[in-house]
């Protein structure tokens, strides 16, 4: 790995902190300025003055917010998220107790539409130009031109309702075999992967059709090669960072996806337990929850611009 390489991971990296930075405070603003607060959820619309300002000084919520933030920061930079306003539980207590099953959900989708997005993207490429791919093309774009929410009610009036073949609802609490898994995850799995999949499936196409084109497999079919030889050994090389980049990018979607599908199908994870926080006004349960999303986001991001720069072919021999 040489200099120019080592260099730009670092500068990557530093993007990539300077950016988690900025979007604390960005997360901090916006949960600041919601209407109403803990205190006032707690005690209810007829609470005296007197009370709510007990009460929110007894939470802290009485200190200006640059001290509230700054208090705020030092806590997450030591690994302290706070307590929940709420029940008064730790928020990292809270958040380890769902964040098993947003990870697992996030595994099994990952399981399911990476190998499907890259074989279907990879097959368009290279018979690019035939009614496959024009029919993978356009159902991709179909795809993604559907909101996660319709998607996730059509599945259920089509499965749940009229097919009655999966539950409405994901109890992931009460697995006990392997069916009663796939009847849990089913739902949520699939409405995550028609938009995944579509997306992933477009940015793989386009980075193995942009090698092929490249002058370096005219020579190579000169040659003699094989199709299969020129798209295995020359051209999915050479595309390994840009179809890492479109995984990275693709699976970071779950990021956002999952809160829907979460809160849809009342699926126990961390993006349920945002929105629940959200409707409480449990603002330092939203503020972690918050920024989980976007340090997974940012990670993700990270991931796929150092795995083109590693992948870069130009960069590897300067």
């Amino acid at each position: 790995m040489n200099g120019v390489i080592i260099k730009l991971l670092l500068q990557r990296i530093g993007l990539a902190l300077l950016s988690l930075l900025a979007v604390s405070a960005v997360v901090f603003a916006i949960t600041a300025v919601l209407p109403g607060d803990a205190a006032q959820e707690q005690l209810g619309q007829d609470a005296t003055p007197e009370a709510l300002a007990a009460l929110r000084a007894q939470m802290g919520l009485d200190v200006p917010a640059p001290e509230r933030y700054v208090r705020w920061l030092g806590g997450l930079l030591q690994g302290d998220l706070g307590k929940s306003a709420t029940t008064q539980l730790p928020v990292t207590e809270l958040i380890s107790s769902r964040l098993p099953n947003s990870l697992l959900l996030a595994a099994v989708t990952a399981v399911f539409s990476v190998p499907i997005a890259l074989a279907l993207g990879i097959s368009a490429a290279v018979w690019r130009g035939s009614w496959f791919d024009r029919a993978a093309s356009t159902t991709a774009v179909a795809v993604v031109s559907v909101p996660e929410f319709l998607v996730a009610t059509l599945a259920v009036l089509l499965f749940a309702v009229q097919l009655k073949w999966f539950p409405a609802l994901s109890y992931v609490n009460d697995i006990e075999s392997l069916g009663q898994m796939l009847r849990a995850f089913a739902m949520p799995v699939l409405t995550l992967c028609c938009v995944i999949v579509a997306q992933m499936m477009r940015m793989s196409r386009a980075a193995v059709v942009d090698q092929l084109e490249a002058p370096y497999i005219e020579m190579v079919r000169l040659k003699g090669a094989s199709p299969l030889r020129m798209v295995l050994a020359h051209a999915l090389p050479n595309a390994v960072g840009p179809i890492a980049n479109a995984v990275a990018l693709s699976l970071s979607y779950l990021l956002g996806g999952v809160i829907i599908v979460e809160t849809i199908f009342n699926y126990p994870g961390v993006a349920k337990l945002m929105v629940d926080g959200v409707v409480q006004r449990d603002m330092p349960l939203v503020q972690a929850c918050a920024m989980l999303f976007c340090a997974g986001y940012l990670i993700l991001v990270t991931a796929a611009d150092i795995c083109g720069i590693v992948a870069n072919p130009r960069l590897r021999h300067r």
